[in-house]
């Protein structure tokens, strides 16, 4: 636990860079907390010990309405660097509408701003989303990723977004850029980590901005939902190879903003929050070896790459790096393909 307990302490908001944001899940139960579980049980699991991903949560399997695991979580995500977390959204009444403001008020202890990322939620049209985003605007959230953003034609979004323009950014779920414009969003973002391998950060990019849109590229560290949707595709992490790739390809892109994938999206194993050490004879896997760390130092270990990455996208922030921070990104050798260099776009 003890990268876990330097993060933390280190109040990491103070660095917060407004160009990362973190796509965040409130949508766990348990019987313990809520009476019920959800989420862990998906596909027939039977948590505590047994819950619907190819991991285990160091912090055991938890509900995200209480408020000292919100108070925790939100405070690593802080504590990286990364100034926006994005909170799942499933529409008015939803679990994760009723949790919106224990979100929003451990968001503002360390400093983070929220966003929402609307998801494709029963009934919704592009009218639905209009009075979603401004019923969100009234709790403070002005930044809206729209998960398949596609689903609604560019038609339907056009207006919606020109009326809204100047008082909340919605952001579409889209690899169609054009399309993205055509229904005037503010910008695109990629989200997947299972097909999207980086390759095309680039290409996406540079069309954005043609277009005058935000580019915000989604990077993970990796891709398992054997274990809840039985997905036989998996993207494996490689040791923490494959997040540092993603994020070359992000900056290397020379994204506007960097969208990561996920801090707790345990069913798919794309998710960045410490997870369990090895244990004899589990079937869940674990971080041990990413960077070439191993045991407490394993566990924690995407969190603190998060942070050297947050450093080096937005290298504004690194002198206000707090101590404790300084000293874990101090560990981490720079990659040899990011030495010297540094993005330019500040927008």
């Amino acid at each position: 636990m003890a990268v876990l307990i330097a993060l933390v302490a280190a109040g990491g908001a103070s660095a917060a860079s407004p160009r990362v944001a973190v796509f965040f899940y409130p949508w766990y139960s348990t019987v313990a907390h809520d009476g019920t579980d959800a989420h862990w049980n998906q596909a027939g699991h039977a948590p505590p010990a047994d819950v619907a991903s190819a991991f285990y949560p160091l912090r055991g399997a938890y509900s995200s309405g209480d408020a000292a695991v919100l108070r925790d979580q939100l405070g690593e995500i802080a504590s990286t660097g990364a100034g926006v977390v994005v909170s799942s959204w499933w529409g008015t009444g939803s679990v994760e509408d009723l949790r919106l403001p224990q979100v929003i008020a451990a968001a503002q202890a360390v400093r983070l701003r929220v966003g929402v990322q609307i998801e494709p939620y029963g009934g919704r049209t592009a009218a639905s989303v209009g009075a979603d985003v401004e019923r969100l605007r009234s709790l403070g959230v002005t930044d809206v990723y729209v998960y398949r953003a596609e689903d609604i034609p560019a038609a339907d979004w056009a207006p919606v977004n020109a009326r809204l323009a100047g008082r909340s950014r919605l952001i579409a779920h889209t690899l169609l850029v054009g399309w993205a414009a055509a229904a005037r969003f503010a910008g695109i973002y990629t989200y997947d980590v299972l097909i999207n391998d980086g390759s095309s950060f680039k290409r996406l990019c540079t069309q954005a901005h043609r277009l005058g849109l935000l580019c915000a590229p989604s990077v993970g560290p990796g891709f398992d939902a054997t274990a809840a949707t039985g997905e036989p595709r998996t993207r494996p992490r490689r040791d923490g190879a494959t997040y540092d790739a993603m994020w070359r390809a992000a900056v290397g892109a020379d994204a506007d903003l960097v969208t990561v994938t996920s801090y707790n999206e345990w069913h798919e194993g794309s998710q960045i929050e410490p997870a369990a050490l090895p244990v004899r004879a589990s079937r869940y896997a674990s971080y041990d070896g990413a960077w070439g760390t191993h045991g407490a130092q394993a566990a924690g270990a995407y969190l603190a790459r998060t942070a050297l990455w947050v450093q080096r996208f937005d290298p504004q922030r690194a002198a206000e790096a707090p101590a404790p921070v300084a000293r874990i990104l101090a560990t981490w050798p720079e990659p040899p393909f990011l030495a010297g260099r540094r993005s330019s776009r500040t927008r």
